[in-house]
């Protein structure tokens, strides 16, 4: 497992087989099939393992908000270390194993008591893993893309900004050319403070929630 791993780390998904996972092992890729069915199964399995790489604090730590923050956290962290993780997880038919569902079951022990019903209590588990995962496409996307042409977001920017110049220079867009003055010709790209900024937002307009349903004297 570890080596399929490794791989769909360092060069994605697509170059992960059987066949190649064989390789790595130095034995024949039949015998791989002994133990799992293909790559889907094999891709399963790792999904599984990477859910499984970090404990969840047994209790949830904190109130509500810090337990969902914890939680939306840790899968940052794990599309962080595991790209590949995101592809297979970010669709509504997404791999179903013990390890997965305890993450989701962490988060919503997160609310648990605060008067949701358990479909609102898993939504709002959902909603904090959907804020994580549009967050981190962009980090993925930045990844594979440096991976593939070996320029950097930076060098890619610096390369656009005689064209953005020019529009800016336009006057047809005024706030962003005042987001870009007195900044130099670019702004530095932070995914993770995005994300940050994203998880902060989202957890504030939760607390709104959580005040409706708070029991009134």
């Amino acid at each position: 497992m570890r080596a399929a791993v490794r791989i769909a780390d360092t060069e994605g998904l697509d170059a992960l087989s059987m066949r190649r996972v064989a390789a790595e092992l130095g034995t024949g890729a039949m015998s791989l099939y002994r133990y799992v069915l293909g790559k889907d199964a094999l891709v399963e399995l790792m999904v599984e393992a990477v859910f499984g790489e970090e404990r969840r604090p047994d209790p949830v730590p904190g109130d509500w908000r810090a337990g969902l923050e914890a939680a939306a956290r840790r899968e940052w962290r794990m599309y962080s270390r595991h790209p590949w993780a995101l592809t297979v997880m970010a669709t509504p038919r997404p791999p179903i194993g013990p390890n997965v569902l305890a993450d989701v079951e962490w988060a919503m022990r997160a609310v648990d008591g605060l008067g949701l019903d358990p479909m609102t209590a898993h939504r709002v588990a959902m909603t904090v893993s959907a804020q994580v995962q549009g967050a981190a496409l962009l980090l993925v996307s930045e990844r594979e893309a440096e991976r593939r042409t070996g320029v950097t977001t930076g060098q890619w920017r610096a390369s656009k900004t005689p064209m953005l110049r020019e529009i800016l220079d336009s006057g047809r867009f005024p706030m962003l050319s005042e987001l870009h003055a007195g900044r130099g010709d670019t702004i530095d790209v932070d995914i993770d403070e995005w994300f940050e900024f994203g998880l902060r937002r989202l957890l504030d307009g939760l607390a709104v929630l959580m005040e409706d349903r708070r029991p009134r004297p």
